[in-house]
């Protein structure tokens, strides 16, 4: 495979292809840019896509540039957001950003990775320099944007601080002279905000280069924390590999295009070919034998029913509760998933429940503190229940 092949292998979209084959012929190594916020301590495997990709650009022989977003991360990125993101101190922003390198660094190579903070600029200007900033954009540009559009519609607010946030991204751009610039699709807007601006300071535009965007668990919206759907790369193997075994047969086909850059192996059973992700996922982010041991731990508790020996969460009721309430706080308290009463409901309607290895039948059926067992809770979970 080329270089250029390589590199631009699952990307979405590329502003453009042609000015890519001309940064590369300039034979010297590209300055690649992504920029990340620490909003969490965690970051997920949605996260690892477009860092999957800037790991592509240093094995090829360019300067990873990784942005710190310690000023932006104090207004969040509202792309895709229906309501403002809640505002974060320097402090959290900063502690989160520790975090959040110790894990990014499960994909990129440390000794060839760049390390910057924007707060290196942004602290440093003035109030004048801002207003200059931002008489670079209209407010008829940022209004275009589809989240913002949206929020206007429905009579929604935008904050007037949302609004600087593409420039800030941009002018990231402008200050490390960005040859290329990796975001999910929903950042297409604001690296090409960075194309302008760097337009205007009389650099060579950045090539934008968008990641398609990962769907969590659910199936259904993008992966994300704060909805419960995620997989964190700081996991431990068991909970990783379970987590993916959980997934619809649908929805891993889309696991394996976007994580593994491949097809499902053709003929390959659904079980066998979701055990196979699971454990290729689960070494890239730990190593070969503790996905293995996932996998036998998985098939232990599974595949063999052998569910009374086998490696499980623990939860311990304070009171009596209801096979409803039990299977929504064991989903929370032992794979950090939200499920909601109605969906926990349906798991025991459809049979999925089993308290000792019998079907749950009645939803409203009453566990009395002090009970000790496993509470199988879908296809590929369950919890030890202890007093």
């Amino acid at each position: 495979m080329s270089t250029i092949s390589h590199l631009i292998s699952g990307c979405a979209k590329i502003h453009s292809e042609a000015e890519l084959e001309a940064k590369l012929a300039l034979g010297r190594p590209l300055r690649v840019k992504l920029g990340v916020d620490p909003t969490a301590p965690d970051i997920h495997l949605g996260h690892g896509v477009v860092l999957s990709k800037l790991r592509d650009f240093q094995d090829a022989g360019h300067e990873a540039i990784l942005i710190i977003g310690d000023f932006t991360a104090m207004i969040g990125d509202p792309s895709g957001r229906s309501a403002t993101r809640p505002q974060l101190t320097h402090d959290q922003v900063l502690a989160n950003a520790k975090s959040y390198q110790e894990q990014a660094f499960k994909i990129l190579d440390r000794e060839r990775a760049r390390i910057v903070f924007n707060g290196e600029w942004f602290e440093a200007m003035s109030f004048e320099e801002v207003i200059k900033l931002n008489s670079r954009v209209t407010l008829q540009q940022m209004l275009v944007r589809e989240d913002f559009r949206e929020r206007l519609d429905k009579g929604l607010p935008i904050r007037a601080h949302e609004i600087q946030y593409p420039m800030m991204q941009g002018w990231d751009s402008v200050m490390i002279k960005a040859d290329v610039e990796l975001g999910g699709t929903d950042q297409l807007f604001n690296i090409l905000v960075g194309r302008d601006l760097q337009r205007e300071e009389g650099q060579p535009q950045q090539v934008a280069m968008t990641l398609p965007i990962l769907e969590g668990l659910d199936g259904r919206q993008k992966m994300s924390k704060s909805l419960g759907n995620y997989v964190a790369l700081n996991e431990s193997p068991g909970d990783m590999f379970g987590k993916i075994m959980s997934i619809s047969d649908e929805l891993m086909a889309r696991y394996y295009e976007i994580l593994l850059r491949e097809a499902i192996p053709a003929g390959s059973h659904p079980m066998d070919a979701k055990k196979t992700l699971a454990r290729r996922i689960t070494a890239r982010f730990h190593d070969p034998a503790a996905a293995a041991h996932a996998l036998e731990e998985f098939n232990k508790r599974f595949s063999a029913r052998d569910l009374d020996s086998a490696e499980l969460p623990e939860y311990a009721p304070t009171a009596a509760r209801d096979f409803v309430s039990l299977v929504v706080e064991a989903f929370a308290l032992g794979f950090q998933v939200t499920r909601s009463r109605s969906d926990a409901r349906r798991l025991i309607e459809g049979g999925s429940v089993q308290w000792r290895g019998e079907k749950v039948s009645d939803a409203k059926a009453v566990l009395p503190p002090g009970e000790v067992g496993v509470l199988k809770l879908d296809k590929t979970r369950a919890v030890r229940i202890r007093a």
